[in-house]
């Protein structure tokens, strides 16, 4: 808002002038979500602590200290990220450009879906929620309709506008025609629920999905710019940079969320903000053309998700269990590893997958 507003009196140098840049305004998102978080979160978690009582309802199944450390915690601490993101954004983000409002409409849609079911979770004091296929479907309608929106954003471009890129190849750009809206929803339903496995100790996907975000922010940069493009030899995007926007603001709101979900946590996120999170960072991946990229550098979020996957195979053709409980996390929990260090040593790996996907861009 602020550049739209603001870059016709740019004309002449001075403060103004300060709005044309990318950058600046990026920084800008950052510290907007970042204060909004610190500002208003106290508030935020005394409201949900007094609609919710008890807080979020604890698996049965689970390991068995949560339903001894963890109970009463309020959830749903999402709203404050979802807040921050939007607040960021609309303040700092160039709202002619269609990519914004598209990664809008995935984060807050999810966001909102994640809602529901940590409502329906707290309301009727079960782990259930909301049910799956239900969640699902959503999902998928969002994903399409944010796909579609892609693909005509991306018509006008000097790019093939159903075109999956292949990291380590210059140039190359398999275009999937029809099937990429499908392949671009999985993507961003995918991100969204692997994103929302991980989430199950305090700070453990908030911190890969930051690391993530801020690995996002450089290729949604550098995708936009020309010349950055063309050195690199990525595709060039046109407008994907205003991205860097919204991923600095997901950063800021992130890193207000993490001050008071650090251990031992004053709020969770809850599906509110986990499905919004990874949804945000699938469309952002979409839209710069490294769906791909994504898998590598949210390599962590992929691993838990395929924990999921398999436990469920195994149990159902063999009656065994490969991993004591999943998602991975509570594997590690079961095997007798303390939170702090499944935590940081997670951290860790999401921070050398991150490395291996920024090779990516100039590795070609």
């Amino acid at each position: 808002m602020l550049y739209n507003l603001l870059t016709p009196l740019a004309d002449e140098p001075g403060l103004f002038n300060l709005f044309r840049y990318l950058t600046f305004r990026t920084g800008g998102a950052v510290l907007t979500a970042l204060i909004f978080a610190f500002v208003f979160g106290p508030a935020i978690i005394r409201w949900l602590k007094r609609k919710q009582g008890e807080g979020q309802p604890i698996r049965s199944d689970g390991p068995e200290r949560h339903l001894l450390e963890k109970k009463g915690t309020p959830t749903m601490g999402g709203i404050m990220i979802l807040l921050g993101v939007g607040l960021g954004t609309l303040l700092w983000a160039d709202l002619s450009n269609g990519f914004v409002w598209v990664t809008l409409l995935v984060t807050l849609g999810y966001g909102a879906i994640g809602f529901a079911d940590d409502y329906l979770k707290v309301t009727k004091r079960h782990s259930g929620g909301l049910p799956g296929r239900f969640k699902l479907l959503g999902q998928i309608v969002i994903g399409i309709v944010a796909a579609g929106l892609i693909v005509h954003f991306t018509q006008s471009r000097d790019i093939v506008a159903t075109g999956l890129a292949v990291p380590f190849l210059k140039n190359v750009a398999l275009d999937l025609g029809l099937f990429y809206a499908v392949f671009a929803t999985v993507v961003m339903v995918g991100a969204s629920n692997a994103v929302n496995l991980t989430d199950g100790l305090d700070g453990l996907a908030t911190v890969p999905v930051l690391i993530a975000a801020g690995v996002f922010l450089l290729i949604a940069y550098l995708s936009g710019h020309t010349v950055f493009a063309g050195y690199l030899q990525i595709h060039h995007v046109p407008g994907a940079g205003e991205l860097a926007v919204f991923c600095g603001a997901l950063i800021g709101a992130g890193l207000g969320f993490l001050w008071f979900n650090a251990p031992p946590a004053m709020v969770f996120m809850g599906d509110t903000g986990a499905l919004a999170m990874g949804g945000a960072l699938g469309a952002v991946s979409v839209i710069t053309r490294h769906e791909l990229v994504l898998a590598v550098v949210g390599g962590l979020f992929v691993l838990e998700a395929v924990s999921v996957i398999v436990q469920v195979i195994s149990f159902r053709l063999t009656g065994k269990r490969v991993f004591r409980m999943a998602p991975l996390h509570h594997h590690f929990e079961k095997k007798g590893w303390k939170e702090p260090t499944i935590v940081i040593r997670f951290w860790i790996i999401a921070t050398i997958l991150a490395i291996a996907g920024l090779s990516t861009l100039k590795l070609r």
